[in-house]
């Protein structure tokens, strides 16, 4: 178990605006995805985790162990603390062979354990041939799982990883989630990992921590986050939303529907509790959840007329970005028959309306 609370002020200067780190959370075991964009305390979080930096205020507890206190002046050295940390550079060192390098996380061992426990490492994570070649002779992802095994070998309290899958290509990216979700299976080391990319929080996260400008937005399971944003800001964040300007028309809790003005049109949804008439708030929809059509006649009903302004090829879709700033995702093989049309019609189906 996990748990964390971390405060701290930093002034403005000359060169950068002022910011605050306040958060909160626990965590259990598995992994616990921090998701934000740059700038917004994630690695600084681990960084106050590991003990390379040392908040104001706060209180860090891991597996029963108080690693900081500020209250009760506790402050663990990193080299106390026991946590593994892998860093974006990976952090092996050049003049070392792959095998010293995870041997390094193990040199307070006795020899002959020492040797067993690194060679159990080099099988585990597919190491043993590359184990005499030094970091500049091995690709990205052997640097990778090198950096976890070191990291693994020292029996760390906490395993910490700050976008260990950044710079790396589809087929390596594809090997980290493996080596990973092998981690999870085979270890009981609870993880936090930092990313900014939605498909790892789906692939290994347990638990989704959504940070913006030093605060914990939002949390849960990835896929509770995704499909129920907690405001406008975390919709934004996430990035997979039309996010559209409406006016409540009408409310009819009989019925569960709903009519919302959006500029000249008028779109049926469900009902919305705790809403009133009159009320301006942001309609959000997923761009895949939309139908696009070539406009033949008069919109109708949940339709908007809309001109098609440009087409971004995907490798099994097409994303459409209309005016009225509304984008759809159609397969390839529907917008292939249609994509000689200049003005469509967009149908919002009312099932998948959300307001915010």
């Amino acid at each position: 178990m996990i748990d964390v609370r971390l405060r701290q002020h930093f002034h403005a200067s000359a060169d950068s605006v002022p910011f605050d780190l306040d958060i909160e959370f626990s965590s259990a075991a598995g992994v616990t995805v921090l998701f934000g964009p740059s700038g917004a305390g994630k690695t600084l979080t681990l960084d106050s985790i590991a003990g390379f930096f040392c908040p104001r205020e706060g209180r860090v507890e891991v597996a029963g162990t108080v690693l900081y206190d500020a209250a009760r002046n506790v402050n663990l050295s990193p080299q106390k603390r026991q946590c593994g940390y892998v860093f974006q550079n990976y952090a092996l060192f050049p003049n070392r062979t792959l095998r010293d390098n995870i041997a390094f996380a193990a040199e307070r061992l006795p020899r002959l354990e020492r040797h067993r426990r690194v060679n159990e490492m080099l099988e585990r994570f597919r190491l043993t041939e590359f184990a005499g070649r030094k970091p500049h002779e091995l690709s990205g992802g052997q640097k990778q799982r090198c950096s976890i095994a070191r990291a693994l070998l020292a029996a760390p309290r906490v395993l910490l990883l700050d976008e260990p899958a950044r710079g790396l290509d589809i087929p390596l990216r594809q090997e980290f989630y493996a080596v990973l979700r092998q981690v999870r299976a085979e270890f009981a080391t609870p993880v936090l990992l930092v990313t900014h990319d939605l498909d790892e929080c789906f692939e290994l996260g347990d638990e989704m921590l959504v940070f913006r400008e030093g605060h914990i937005v939002q949390n849960g399971p990835p896929r509770k986050v995704i499909d129920q944003p907690a405001n406008l800001d975390v919709a934004r964040l996430l990035g997979l939303y039309n996010v559209l300007p409406v006016e409540i028309k009408t409310l009819d809790p009989s019925r569960n529907s709903s009519v919302l003005r959006f500029g000249e049109w008028e779109l049926e949804g469900p009902y919305f509790p705790g809403r009133f008439r009159g009320d301006r708030v942001s309609l959000i929809v997923r761009p895949e959840y939309l139908r696009a059509y070539p406009l033949d006649g008069r919109p109708g009903r949940n339709q908007v007329s809309v001109s098609l302004l440009r087409a971004r090829e995907r490798p099994e879709s097409t994303r459409l970005e209309f005016s009225e700033s509304i984008t759809v995702v159609l397969p390839r093989a529907d917008y292939e028959r249609y994509k000689h049309n200049k003005e469509w019609v967009v149908e919002f189906p009312s099932p998948f309306l959300r307001i915010l």
